[in-house]
């Protein structure tokens, strides 16, 4: 993920591959966890999906969607555990 500055907040891309045609969303404590409010757009074929949010200063935990699948960011450095038996990534803005 990439951030840069902005007036409300940072920009921070998210950035996941999936299987080429995958439905894919992130989701995270920026938006109350809501799996279908970001979508990622794919390059065409490639299953390279990407989207560009403005968060808040803060600390943020996340997960992206895939096909109704909630997976890690495993490109992220930072993670913790969620209580639901699996990790969250972390971003700080």
């Amino acid at each position: 993920m990439k951030k840069s500055t902005g007036s409300r907040g940072k920009r921070v891309s998210f950035q996941v591959t999936a299987e080429p045609g995958s439905e894919v969303f992130v989701a995270g404590s920026f938006n109350n966890w809501d799996p279908t409010q970001h979508r990622m757009s794919d390059n065409p074929g490639s299953g390279h999906c990407k989207t560009t949010l403005v968060l808040p200063p803060g600390r943020h935990e996340y997960k992206f969607i895939v096909n109704g699948e909630w997976r890690a960011d495993l490109n992220c450095a930072e993670s913790v555990p969620n209580g639901q038996g699996s990790m969250n990534s972390v971003i700080s803005v």
